[in-house]
């Protein structure tokens, strides 16, 4: 025999169930009443640095009178590079290596080229005379300058950036909702995109030029200006 509900239980046993439905349905349309929203933030800074990376080459017969020659320069260079008080120098690149002549289908020995490179970072404004500088000493080649701000100033625009953007996405989200007669209720969540580091300059070897006669002024470098982007996304309940 089966066994008897009251009506009092089933009603009690159905307004659960009906309970029970409504939850996930209730919660849905909490979820689905959110905006977000993706804000940008741009700061612009100053290059103020120059990373350079420089060097002695030099060709002769002799491997021995090569590397002696290439040492007695690259010495010169460091030492006035030391004198100046250039920031981060190191040595770059050491070689030695011979130098062939292909002609008539045979491969000849006619001497070897030694190359000593370095590289360091000085303030924009007086790099153009420091260039002039070390080709009297003894530099013959530049293998790469590029321009750039401080680490300082690079994190500080980082910082600057990002809360443009936030200040932004927070601006949009206003102006949504406004318009919908909405009212915003609190942030459900923060995504930071991320703040790019700028890319250095680079100047090509065609916007430079070092002679031992370079005449005064110095070689004139200009710095520019670097972009630092960041972008933050809100979502939004109301």
């Amino acid at each position: 025999m089966l066994p008897v509900i009251s009506s009092r239980k089933l009603i009690i046993a159905l307004s659960y169930l009906s309970l029970t439905f409504m939850q996930p349905a209730f919660a849905q349309e909490q979820i689905l009443r959110t905006l977000t929203v993706t804000g940008e933030g741009i700061e612009r800074i100053p290059a103020t640095v120059a990373q350079v990376e420089l060097g002695v080459e030099i060709q002769g017969q002799n491997a021995a009178t090569v590397q002696q020659e290439v040492a007695k320069r690259t010495s010169a260079v460091v030492e006035l590079l030391q004198s100046r008080n250039v920031q981060q120098l190191q040595t770059t690149g050491i070689r030695l290596q011979p130098n062939y002549d292909f002609s008539n289908n045979q491969r000849r020995l006619i001497g070897y080229i030694g190359v000593n490179t370095v590289s360091f970072r000085f303030p924009i404004e007086q790099v153009g005379g420091l260039l002039d500088h070390v080709v009297k000493v003894g530099a013959t080649r530049i293998d790469n300058i590029s321009l750039t701000a401080t680490e300082e100033a690079i994190t500080q625009a980082q910082r600057q950036a990002l809360q443009q953007a936030t200040v932004d996405a927070q601006q949009q989200a206003d102006v949504v909702l406004r318009s919908l007669n909405l009212t915003a209720n609190q942030i459900v969540s923060i995504q930071i995109n991320g703040a790019n580091l700028p890319q250095p300059k680079i100047l090509q070897n065609e916007q430079f030029a070092l002679r031992a006669d370079a005449p005064a002024p110095s070689t004139p470098v200009i710095g520019g200006e670097q972009t630092v982007r960041a972008s933050v996304t809100l979502q939004i309940s109301y």
